[in-house]
């Protein structure tokens, strides 16, 4: 039997989220440029998309550039947000094909305009999708995000749009970028690290983790297919007791 045919589909992730790592150390093990790994990692993606909307999974999110990674050599962030760029291009008409949307969250304003234009476009293209809902996280960071969300619902209480006695859990993650997202039931990170790196830190609070020391390059369907079937091993509580569900 095939890891694929071990999956219940009656039980199926409703959104996953995944933590892409490990592209500088796998060209590293080949004597390359890291960049040489980012472009490997593209086929990676292709995968955990088809592989998501094959299955009938409905959201994706892939953390692909986060806040921090601007402090990262500038040869390699414009090589990034070239191959954004390219890849966006590339890959327009098989989302369309698929019923596939695009969204992005994350301080896109920070975001080279040319990458800024070709992320629009494409968001608008595939707005009338309603398969799988990728969603790429672009100079995205949970701190940022919360730390934004807190100034919105400042200057919303400064416009009386909101009184403090009303905000809670729901008013708040309206505020969030992922505001009409559901929260990951699953989120996988690749590279064999045990953290979560300053990704959906509000919305992973009741997430299954799942880590693979895969790097991300070789990371393809069967890896997928391996965290989805570990997922549907384990008892989702709630903080509740067994007997309760």
């Amino acid at each position: 039997m095939s890891v694929v045919d071990k999956i219940n589909k009656d039980r199926l992730p409703n959104h996953i989220a995944i933590i892409m790592d490990g592209n500088g150390r796998w060209a590293k093990q080949r004597g390359t440029q890291r960049i040489f790994g980012h472009r490997n990692g593209v086929s990676s993606v292709r995968s955990a998309i088809e592989a998501s909307a094959e299955l009938g999974v409905k959201f994706l999110t892939l953390y692909a550039f986060s806040t921090e990674n601007w402090n990262r050599p500038k040869i390699e962030i414009d090589a990034l947000m070239g191959l954004l760029i390219n890849t966006i291009n590339t890959e327009t008409e098989t989302l369309l094909k698929n019923n596939i949307s695009l969204k992005t969250i994350g301080d896109s304003d920070s975001l080279p305009k040319a990458v800024q234009k070709k992320l629009n476009e494409v968001i608008q293209k595939t707005s009338e999708c309603n398969g799988l809902t990728v969603i790429l996280a672009l100079s995205y960071s949970s701190r940022w995000e919360i730390t934004n969300a807190v100034k919105c619902i400042m200057n919303d209480f400064s416009k009386g749009k909101i009184k403090p006695e009303n905000i809670d859990e729901d008013t708040f993650s309206k505020y969030l970028n992922t505001s009409g997202i559901p929260d990951p039931e699953l989120m996988i990170r690749t590279s064999g690290e045990f953290r979560i790196s300053n990704f959906l830190m509000w919305q992973l609070a009741y997430t299954e983790l799942y880590f693979t020391p895969v790097l991300w390059p070789d990371f393809n369907k069967e890896e997928l297919y391996k965290a989805i079937v570990d997922f549907q091993k384990r008892e989702r509580r709630f903080g509740k007791i067994s007997e309760q569900l």
